[in-house]
């Protein structure tokens, strides 16, 4: 416990436990968001949707998310100039860092949304839309207000599944100099490699804080909020 303490004392792991918890509220918000659309676009009846949200699920789903991260802090950032902070503001290189690492992530593990959120349409029996299309709603209306409210509750296990996933997937952000805490993990090996066992023990006590109960409750509402057919 004494290692542990005096880790915890000499180098930011607060801070950086919770620049890793934003990572996986905004990513995890991001890849919603994005993976809604992606599913919506997955499902619709028009082609060139269809072609564009398969088109998106293969290609990010199988692009290593490194590549991606690496995309958008040195391809979007650095060579096409387009900041998502104040370049004035002392703090940019931080704050743009952070925000193309949401980004990625975001973008990234929509994907997994969309094909959960997919396989949760694919749930919701066809007499459903049926219904829907014979009281005169179109397309749209029957998805947001029948189809997708369904969806959601028959994909909450593999969402909260994706959701782990992205928070163990914030550590690739250190590689654009995040201050996460598996990027503090590498600072704690350099300057005190003598509490390695300490540190390794310190980081996995983190990631399981994180994950856990995330798992627990997403097992808990689909069991809860399952759809009884």
């Amino acid at each position: 416990m004494g290692d542990l303490a005096e880790l915890i004392s000499r180098y930011h792991v607060v801070l950086a436990f919770w620049m890793t918890i934003k990572l996986t509220v905004f990513g995890g918000l991001g890849a919603l968001i994005i993976g809604t659309l992606i599913a919506i676009f997955r499902v619709s009846p028009i082609n060139v949707l269809r072609w564009f949200g398969a088109g998106y699920v293969n290609i990010i789903r199988n692009t290593p998310l490194t590549l991606i991260v690496f995309f958008f802090a040195f391809g979007v950032l650095n060579t096409l100039s387009v900041s998502l902070a104040d370049p004035n503001s002392p703090n940019s290189i931080a704050e743009n860092n952070f925000r193309w690492g949401v980004v990625a992530l975001s973008v990234y593990h929509a994907s997994f949304v969309a094909e959960a959120l997919r396989s949760g349409v694919n749930t919701v029996p066809q007499g459903q839309a049926e219904a829907a299309r014979a009281i005169g709603l179109s397309f749209f209306p029957s998805l947001t207000q029948i189809i997708l409210p369904q969806a959601f509750r028959g994909a909450i296990a593999p969402l909260g599944n994706t959701l782990v996933a992205l928070t163990k997937n914030t550590t690739v952000v250190s590689t654009i100099g995040v201050a996460e805490i598996s990027y503090q993990m590498k600072n704690m090996i350099e300057f005190s490699p003598q509490l390695l066992y300490a540190i390794f023990l310190l980081v996995a006590v983190c990631f399981v804080v994180l994950t856990l109960p995330v798992g627990a409750l997403f097992t808990y509402l689909s069991r809860r909020l399952a759809v009884q057919r």
